[in-house]
């Protein structure tokens, strides 16, 4: 096997739960030594069900191939026991409230003053600064105070909840590594470290882009279901079938527009999107009715028309297009059988061989 691009990297992990541990997990996949460092008997997501064994399966899932320590930071040999992990190390990654490892003795401060080296990076909800950097939060509370869950959170009376976790993942675990990686790069230049400020919540204005296109040209904000993407325009919609199974359809180029109305045989007179989208909308909902998802799903994919049947979770994993990629070679061991590791965005040439590894 050839070298990973991390590889002779090291990276001592503080975090728990996900938007960090899915961070390491990256850098671990592409050939990074992670130290995990938890409490003693464990992070709490060692329990949490599902459970595959005698481990939790999220747990394993998240992290794979580290290796795990447990250390009392609160215990008076905790500070030289970390020093002893950070001063080789090249990267730390922690996701405690801003102060906490400073209380310790251990802050981005103590750590990087040992090692100048040191690329330190903190993940929190809200940052290291503001009036809010010391409040708690979860995924739903940074889409909230952002702005983004009031352009599609449904109808008053019946609230919908986003199907991700859009601020763990996307702005906690992924501009973690992307800057994590622009850390090394500069740190191959300069020979100095950098600290790093992840804050969950920033990156959700970035997911709010559309909209916020919207509010600087116009001065107002879509409201709830009222954009192009959110529910506005019947070429980007979920339509039920027959059976009650949804049709997603994300035909907003004319030509797909065109090609999905010749395939479900909207008249001509119906197919006008703009003079009364909810007229138009509510055509399209008849057509489509008209048959079972299944039904659909051949007269669709030869359309070529941006219209695809909602696929379970489990129908997903069973895709061909999905096995052939190769997506679920890749195992972790939890209990006596191997699982389907997580799913990460690194391209299988830096990934290494596929298999299993344990969490250790």
């Amino acid at each position: 096997m050839n070298e990973q691009p991390l590889s002779g990297v090291t990276v001592v992990d503080f975090s728990t739960l996900l938007p960090g541990p899915l961070a390491t997990l990256m850098l671990a996949e592409a050939g990074a030594t992670v130290i995990k460092v938890e409490r003693p008997g464990g992070e709490d997501m060692r329990f949490f069900p599902p459970r595959s064994g005698n481990i939790g399966t999220l747990f394993a899932m998240l992290n794979r191939g580290k290796r795990c320590v447990e250390l009392d930071l609160k215990a008076p040999e905790a500070r030289q026991q970390v020093f002893d992990l950070v001063d080789t190390a090249d990267i730390v990654v922690e996701q405690f409230r801003p102060g906490v490892m400073a209380r310790l003795g251990l802050g981005a401060d103590d750590l990087c003053a040992r090692n100048p080296r040191l690329i330190h990076c903190s993940i929190t909800g809200f940052g290291q600064c503001g009036p809010r950097a010391i409040d708690a939060g979860h995924d739903v509370n940074y889409m909230a105070l952002t702005g983004l869950l009031a352009l599609s959170c449904g109808p008053p009376e019946s609230p919908v909840l986003p199907p991700a976790q859009l601020a763990d993942i996307g702005g906690g675990s992924f501009p973690a590594v992307i800057n994590i990686l622009l850390a090394l790069l500069q740190r191959d230049r300069t020979g100095r470290g950098s600290r790093l400020d992840i804050a969950m919540c920033d990156a959700m204005f970035t997911f709010a882009l559309f909209a916020q296109a919207q509010l600087t040209a116009l001065g107002r904000a879509p409201t709830n279901g009222a954009d192009l993407l959110t529910g506005a325009s019947p070429r980007y919609r979920l339509y039920p079938a027959a059976d009650g199974h949804l049709i997603a359809v994300g035909a907003l180029e004319e030509k797909f527009w065109q090609a999905l109305c010749d395939a479900v045989e909207l008249p001509e007179a119906q197919r006008d999107d703009k003079t009364d989208p909810d007229a138009c909308a509510k055509a399209m909902a008849a057509r489509i009715a008209t048959r079972t998802a299944a039904e659909w799903a051949p007269i669709l994919a030869r359309a070529d028309c941006c219209a695809t049947p909602v696929a379970t979770l489990e129908d997903a994993f069973r895709d061909p297009h999905f096995q052939e990629r190769g997506l679920f070679d890749f195992t972790v061991q939890a209990g006596e059988t191997p699982i389907p590791a997580t799913v990460v965005p690194i391209d299988r040439a830096f990934r290494g061989s596929a298999g299993t590894a344990d969490p250790s």
